[in-house]
This record gives C-alpha cells, structure tokens and sequence, in this order.
C-alpha cells in the first residue's frame, strides 16, 4: 500500500496541462525541475490560453488612399520616388520661374482722382511696372470721379514705381512717368475741395456756438426754481385755529395789531373765506406784518416800505387831483422810524373802483411798475407816483432828482387771475414775493392755500 501511494499521481498534477503534456516520463528532461506545486506558474498553467477573438469581416465600403495624388501637391518633391511625376515638374518650374523674377504687389491710401488728365475718368488697364533693378511690379490704377466736395478718400491700389518708368500692357511700350509729379498734380487738384471742407467746418463751428447761445437765452427764461418758503404747508392745528376763526361771530374781534391800530373782526376776517373780496383792514394789517417780518430779518428780506390803502386816495382827491401837501407827513422821520429814501421798494396799493392793483416804486432797479391781476395797465398811476417821488426827495432833502432815466411799466409777465374775487389776494402776494426778492412763481391754483395762510398769520399777527 505504500507503494502505491507514491506512486499515484496528486489531484493538482492530474489538472495540470503542462504537467501531462511537456512533463511525460518518456520526454522529461533529466535536468528539468519539477514545478512547485502551489507557486504562481503552477497555478497559472491550469487555465487554457487565451486567444483573441477572431476579425469581424467588414461589409462596408473604406476610403483608402490607393494613390499618392490624393497629397496636396506642395508636399510632392522632386526626391519623392512614390510621388507624381507632374506634380514633381510643376514645383521644379514653378521654383525656376520664381528665381528669375519676382513680384510685388503694394497698396496704398492715395488720391488717384485723375492722375492723367487727358484720359476719360475710368478704369485703367492693367500691367506690369518694371523698375531699374530688373524687378517687376503688379500695377492697377483707378479713377473715380468726386460726386460731392464733401466726399472722403477711398482705398485705392495704385503704382509703385521705381525709376519713373511704367510698363504699358496693352502697347508692350516703355513711357515715362513722373510719378511723384502727378501724385502732387493729384493734391493741387484737391486744394479746392480741401478749402471748401475747412469752410464748411469754420462755418458748422459758428453754427454750434450760435445755438450754444440760444440755448443759454433759453435756460434764462425756464420757470424759476419755486422756492419752498413761501408754500410751507400748515399743520392740522393751523387748519383748524383758521376754521374756528371763520366760524367766529362776526362782532368778534379776534386780534388787534397795536401799532398800526388795526383791530379785525370775525366779520372782517370772512372776507378771507374762499370767494371773498378782501377789505381795507385785512390788507392794511398785511402790509404791516410784512414790514414787521422785515425788521425781524433785515439780512432775509429787501428794505422796504408799504403804504396802506388809503395812501394813494389822499395823494389823488376828487375835488383837487394830485396833492403832495396832504401826504407830506406820513413819511417823516420821526413817524416812520427810517427814511423812506433809503428803501430799495415802496409798495402803493391802488383801488380802481371794485379791483385791486398794486403800484411799486421800484428805487432799486430804477422803475415805476405797475401790476394788475387782469393784465390791465394805468399810466396816470404811474405818473403820480413819479411826481410824487420828486416831490418827496425835494421835500426831505432839498434836492431835484432827474428821473427821465426810470422806465416806466406796466409788467405783463405776471400771474393773472382767473375768477372775480382773487385780485385782492393777489395783490398782496405780488408784494410778499417782491419784497423777498422773488420772481413771481405762482398762480391762481396756489389762491386757496395763500387764503389758509394769510389767515392763519393775521391770527397770529406774524407774516412768514
């Protein structure tokens, strides 16, 4: 049993292909070693090889490249044995050619507008320069005639010559050619159009300024800026202390400015209410206040002076016309605190019958001005007021004042009233916004709050 046991074969050499094949008693080397059992090769050798799959027949068409001239023709060269054989003569002729002359072709920005001027304006032909040193050079020339002076110069292929020689293809003749005296021909022949651009350029600079100008001339006469002050809103407690005045009893008095010796009353002060026509007290007390603002904030505020209503009736009585006398102390000194020559306005109200006007000796711009809210004008107001003005420096200082100088006017450009019962309260505010020295930025839209507001500061006897 022992026997037999060495003598059986092992499992693994049983699986073992080599092992059987190459390793067989009859064909075994003597010198060969056994192969380990368990080492990598053993374990590698039990597998069959692997082959690779075999080829997929192709059954489609291939591009192939059975010839050479499929090659572009600059790759073929004359050494190339597998090469055409035409294409490997035409790059030996094209190098020959190319050793004995050459060619050049230039393109510059000139003017050819008639190089010469015995020659139709039109395409010339084409040839061949041929300079001094034997090079040859590819020549195309045009002609193209200007529309318009204003036209701009084009790209044109012109010639470029050496030696002054052009070569004419059409006649196989050699002429010659100054070149460069024609190209100057070329710019002489532009000189015109050249001074006919820079007048219309000096001409278009003119005209840009004169609208520069006209646009300044327009920004002038835009719309002020609306300043902000004289449209302050009022607050809920103003509305409603202008609500119970107006609802007051008419008897009422509700304030008196002492030093005028106004008093209003609750029926006075209902010609503030809308539709109402302003009276005598509440336009009085007005101008007092405004003149009061002034003292307040001299550095705010022009110096001015504000007559009351009753000024210009005393100054033109029925029964005697104009009378100096009868005004002459209401602007003394010692009554009025200043000088009223050292004003730079004095405000007049004017009544004609049922309407408000205002009169303004302006001694600031040197003008008498004369505004009504319906456009109206009145010249005799104005000269009244002019004499009176020569009467009142006469008077006061002892002097003659020379006003043929002052202008005289009736302003139109002005806010205008839309209705019958507004040109009271347009007449104060005429004198509010010049006595800031304001232009007159509002209008019959603004009414109805400058009532609220007039109100609200008789009440509190402190104009804003």
């Amino acid at each position: 049993m022992a026997a037999m046991a060495i003598i059986r074969k092992r499992p693994e050499d049983c699986m073992n292909i080599t092992h059987t094949l190459f390793n067989s008693p009859a064909k075994r080397s003597k010198f060969s070693t056994p192969p380990v059992p368990y080492s990598t090769a053993a374990r590698l050798s039990r597998y069959p090889e692997v082959k690779p799959p075999l080829a997929r027949e192709v059954h489609a068409p291939c591009s192939t490249r059975k010839f050479e001239l499929a090659r572009p023709l600059a790759r073929v060269s004359a050494n190339d044995d597998m090469g055409n054989v035409l294409a490997a003569k035409y790059e030996k002729v094209k190098r020959s050619a190319l050793s004995k002359c050459r060619f050049l072709v230039v393109e510059e920005v000139i003017d050819v507008d008639a190089i010469e001027s015995d020659r139709p304006r039109e395409d010339l032909s084409v040839g061949e320069a041929r300079g001094d040193g034997g090079d040859k050079v590819r020549v195309r020339q045009k002609h193209r005639p200007t529309a318009s002076f204003d036209s701009e110069l084009t790209n044109e292929e012109t010639k470029v010559v050496s030696g002054g020689k052009v070569w004419d293809s059409e006649t196989h003749d050699l002429t010659s050619v100054d070149v460069y005296k024609k190209l100057l021909d070329s710019v002489g022949r532009r000189s015109d159009t050249i001074q006919r651009l820079d007048f219309e350029i000096e001409l278009n600079e003119k005209r840009r300024e004169t609208l520069n100008l006209l646009r300044q001339k327009k920004d002038l006469f835009e719309e002020p800026e609306v300043p902000l002050e004289p449209f302050v809103p009022l607050t809920r407690d103003e509305e409603d202390e202008v609500e119970r005045a107006f609802s007051a009893d008419r008897c009422t008095i509700l304030v008196i400015h002492e030093n005028s010796n106004i008093a209003i009353t609750g029926e006075a002060f209902q010609c503030l209410m809308p539709t109402g026509w302003l009276n005598d007290e509440v336009i009085n007390l007005y101008m007092a206040l405004l003149k009061e603002r002034e003292q307040r904030e001299p550095h705010k505020f022009l110096k001015c002076h504000f007559f009351n209503t009753f000024f210009y009736k005393k100054l033109i009585s029925a029964m005697k016309g104009y009378d100096y006398k009868s005004v002459k102390r209401w602007t003394s000194q010692r009554r009025l605190g200043y000088s009223l020559l050292e004003c730079d306005k004095i405000f007049v109200p004017i009544h004609q019958d049922i309407h408000w006007c205002l009169a303004v000796i302006n001694k600031k711009d040197k003008k008498f001005q004369y505004l009504d809210s319906m456009k109206g004008d009145d010249i005799f107001v104005l000269d009244n007021l002019a004499q009176y003005f020569v009467d009142e420096v006469n008077d006061k200082t002892g002097r003659d004042i020379d006003i043929n100088t002052w202008e005289k006017e009736c302003v139109k450009d002005l806010p205008v009233q839309k209705n019958g019962y507004d040109c009271g309260m347009f007449m104060i505010k005429y004198a509010d916004f010049y006595s800031r020295g304001l232009e007159l930025c509002f209008s019959q839209e603004n009414m109805s709050y400058f009532r609220v507001r007039t109100a609200k500061e008789i009440l509190r006897l402190k104009a804003e």
